[in-house]
């Protein structure tokens, strides 16, 4: 179902923080591209930082990379899990690439005898980073996450592009949808509306009127609240919706569906609506809710006590789960605290082990060691990007009894950088954007486990890493067992070990958590859980025979 012009959805958010505005945005656009509809969402954040590649996991999350390279927020993970359609550098936005637009231009004298100001040189700036996906004819429907809540200093620039915007797109061609919360008072026994009354106030002293009201809440929301939001904030009563806690997050497009969202942004937008097509969803759904058994997954990390650290792999156990109808317990172990003593105990316990991703040297030591063990004692092992340079520097230590094998990384003076500096890498001092990025092409090795599990020759997957397998110790490691079994194409870098020996042990340079989606579960996800469940039912039955 296509449109002759593009439609625009803008998402902002009141009261609080983090009260899913990606979640909410994702889930409608599920339902409306359910319907037919080509829809695609992108992330306003109004941070300096030109993107979130230099942010700290503990203050930010994990940083999401797009298959055209780019570093961006986490919330781009949501969407294409959700749609199951890629995203790009036109889907994250943040303040820093526009004002660094924005000021380059003004270098050029694009701007020449003018002085360049917030409106309306960085306000035009926005209204055409929101209009680059519109205007390429791919989609029905842009929906614009705007990060941040109202009333923030940060944001008042994309609020007032959006005011602009609205009056630019014409009738039913633009509008705003206003998450905002109606908290609960335990005291008093009631759901209160004052700070979205508030909310929806400040947006409209920017000129923005919401036409959707999504209400985050704890309880119910009764229909005289319902009336009484309508009337205060000047939207109809069936555009007050009702965004109740859900127990996973894959449980809201269905709500959503019950409170008729998509009907409503459908009428407004002066589009058709139908009964949307969700069968693959609730199958899913209903394969993630009715596990016939359940797993226990170590996650090593050193960010382990910040989930949004490593959210992607996180959803990829619930897809590659609800594909194996498992539950995948996940738990997490804090490698700085994982020493050679305590590594029995705080893992003998695990179906498999996911060695992380990660960057710099606090924690390493405590990877190795969770390494070896695995490896010693025939655990399903999965490493990610620095979890499989770990296992090479483990290798390399313990079998090949290289006693000082380490990674330039950690020690920049090591005599045998098993892992080293790439060398596309080695003149490039600036830190951001900077780093092998996006979706490069790899060879799988005949007869290999990967091979077998791609069932492909060539695969394409998304990096994120400055370091890499150093090939002067690769004829070395093979013959000791440890095969490189995927190779970049063009530059021979080695993508990909595993130990055939062992019962699962693979260990990637990319990142495959990044295209796991809910109608396209990972492969790798796939056989690592069910590699899993094959070491738990194998365990158990020797415990039961000792029995």
């Amino acid at each position: 179902m296509t449109t002759t012009t593009t439609k625009y959805i803008f998402v902002t958010g009141g009261v609080t923080s983090s009260l899913g505005k990606g979640i909410i945005a994702a889930s409608l656009a599920k339902l409306l591209q359910a319907q037919g509809y080509r829809v695609t969402i992108q992330k306003l954040d109004p941070y300096i930082n030109v993107d979130p590649g230099t942010l700290n996991p503990y203050e930010h999350g994990e940083c999401y990379v797009t298959q055209d390279g780019a570093e961006t927020d986490l919330d781009l993970g949501h969407y294409e899990r959700f749609l199951n359609v890629p995203t790009s550098q036109a889907n994250n936005v943040t303040t820093g690439r526009i004002y660094q637009s924005v000021i380059e231009k003004e270098r050029r004298g694009e701007f020449l005898g003018k002085t360049v100001q917030v409106v309306p040189h960085i306000t035009d700036e926005i209204k055409h980073r929101v209009q680059i996906l519109g205007n390429s004819g791919d989609y029905d429907i842009v929906i614009t996450e705007i990060g941040g809540t109202v009333g923030d200093i940060e944001s008042l620039p994309y609020i007032e592009a959006v005011r602009q915007l609205r009056w630019d797109l014409g009738e039913h061609n633009g509008i705003v949808i206003h998450l905002t919360l109606v908290p609960y008072l335990s005291a008093a026994g009631e759901l209160k509306t004052k700070p979205t009354q508030h909310s929806v106030k400040t947006l409209m002293e920017s000129g923005v009127q919401a036409d959707v009201l999504v209400c985050r809440t704890e309880h119910d929301l009764p229909h005289e609240l319902r009336r009484k939001l309508a009337l205060f904030c000047n939207v109809r009563e069936e555009a007050v919706i009702q965004s109740i806690d859900a127990s996973t997050i894959y449980d809201v497009p269905n709500l959503m569906l019950e409170q008729g969202l998509d009907k409503v942004v459908l009428e407004k937008l002066n589009l058709k609506s139908s009964v949307p097509d969700i069968a693959q969803w609730n199958k899913f759904l209903k394969r993630h809710k009715n596990p016939k058994t359940e797993i226990t997954i170590g996650l090593i990390g050193k960010y382990v006590e910040l989930q949004d650290s490593y959210k992607s792999i996180l959803e990829s156990f619930i897809h590659a789960g609800a594909e194996n109808e498992v539950k995948v317990n996940v738990e997490s172990v804090h490698s700085e605290y994982l020493k050679g003593d305590n590594v029995k105990v705080k893992l003998s316990h695990l179906d498999g082990i996911l060695v992380a991703p990660g960057f710099g040297e606090r924690g390493i030591e405590g990877k190795i060691d969770a390494v070896r063990y695995v490896r010693e004692n025939n655990v399903p092992f999965l490493g990610i990007c620095l979890g499989m340079q770990m296992a090479v520097i483990e290798f390399a230590r313990n079998v090949l009894n290289i006693d000082d094998a380490d990674s330039t990384e950690m020690s920049p003076n090591t005599s045998n950088p098993v892992i080293d500096l790439m060398e596309a890498q080695k003149s490039i001092t600036d830190k951001g954007g900077t780093m092998r990025l996006g979706a490069w092409a790899c060879d799988l090795k005949m007869g290999s486990k990967v091979r077998d599990i791609y069932k492909e020759e060539t695969i394409m997957e998304r990096h994120r890493h400055r370091y890499e397998f150093n090939s002067n110790y690769k004829d070395q490691m093979e013959t000791a067992g440890m095969l490189a079994t995927g190779l970049n194409p063009d530059t021979g870098l080695v993508e990909i070990i595993e130990i055939p020996s062992h019962p699962w042990f693979v260990g990637v340079q990319y990142h495959p958590e990044y295209k796991s989606t809910v109608a396209n579960p990972h492969p790798l996800f796939v056989a690592f859980v069910k590699a899993a469940l094959n070491h738990k039912k194998k365990r158990t039955s020797v415990s039961m025979s000792q029995n």
